[in-house]
């Protein structure tokens, strides 16, 4: 049998969504160091999902099916809804990899599906709607100019983390490639990861740059004494009409924004920096998708921030 098969279906029937999730989980978890998360990712499918659409075939769960796990919980358990939504997605989507579903997850029909149903604001990583970052992007570039201002642009800009940005120095971009360069010292991955530029991005650090050469190792974001705080970016969303909402949030709705206008999953995840949690797949998968990314994905980004267009050049 091929090790890289994790379960074989049986000749006389189609795996159930239960039996595929809990192979799945006993494979991935291994490579897992925190034991919590191992046991709650399961256990929040045994409480969500089993009940409902656990003794199913795998090829037969839809986006309706789906949607009828989530929507009691939608409103009332937003955060939890969205774990259960995006693992639902991951149990799909490895079946598919394998040959024994003929579809990934529909993940945009359930977006669409639940798009009616309007969440209550609410956790620590509260989301602005992406379809009202436009409108935010000019009330914030409206703005008398201030390293904060530029700090939370880019960091919209880039999908990055605020840490990402608060620790960035100069030696880390190369305004010839139009690329930022990420340590792994200051990565939540502790990996290498380039950030394309986009023009928005590169006017930003031109701005910042003031026609001279900055020292490599001053911060491009510089606070009143030395790094700037969380607080910072924090003061400068809230000053602009962004009081509900967090500054993570912002890469959630980038997330959101790709999933609902069609780009990959692998792309979206890639620029946020996201591991993937199958050992199997990611063994294979090494690719960073940085040619996508710089030629396709954040320039849409890019100009769905400045027009609300959900593509580059639409």
């Amino acid at each position: 049998m091929d090790p890289t098969v994790l379960w074989k279906p049986k000749d006389d029937g189609v795996p159930s969504f239960k039996k595929v999730a809990e192979e799945y989980h006993r494979e991935v978890s291994k490579g897992w160091r925190n034991g919590k998360h191992t046991d709650q990712w399961l256990n929040t499918l045994k409480i969500y999902a089993f009940p409902l659409i656990g003794h199913l075939p795998i090829n037969a769960i839809d986006a309706p099916s789906i949607q009828r796990v989530l929507a009691p919980i939608w409103l009332e358990k937003g955060e939890t809804a969205r774990r259960v939504r995006q693992r639902i997605g991951v149990v799909l989507d490895y079946p598919h990899g394998k040959g024994w579903r003929d579809s990934e997850a529909p993940m945009r029909a359930v977006n669409q599906l639940l798009g009616g149903i309007k969440q209550r604001r609410g956790g620590n990583f509260a989301a602005m709607p992406y379809r009202d970052l436009p409108a935010f992007m000019r009330k914030l570039r409206g703005g008398d100019f201030s390293i904060g201002r530029s700090a939370l642009e880019f960091l919209i800009l880039t999908a990055a983390r605020s840490g990402e940005i608060r620790k960035a120095k100069w030696r880390e971009i190369d305004l010839e490639a139009n690329e930022w360069r990420l340590p792994p010292a200051n990565t939540k991955t502790e990996r290498l990861h380039i950030v394309p530029l986009v023009p928005a991005a590169l006017t930003l650090l031109e701005e910042l740059r003031a026609g001279g050469d900055p020292d490599p190792d001053a911060l491009v974001f510089p606070g009143l004494k030395g790094q700037m705080s969380d607080a910072t970016l924090a003061k400068m969303l809230r000053n602009n009409g962004g009081a509900e909402y967090t500054v993570h949030g912002f890469r959630s709705a980038f997330r959101d924004w790709a999933a609902d206008n069609g780009y990959p999953d692998g792309w979206a995840e890639a620029a946020l920096a996201h591991t993937n949690p199958n050992r199997v797949e990611s063994a294979y998968r090494r690719t960073t998708f940085f040619e996508q990314r710089r030629d396709t994905l954040m320039p849409a980004w890019a100009a769905f921030l400045e027009h609300g267009s959900k593509r580059a050049g639409v």
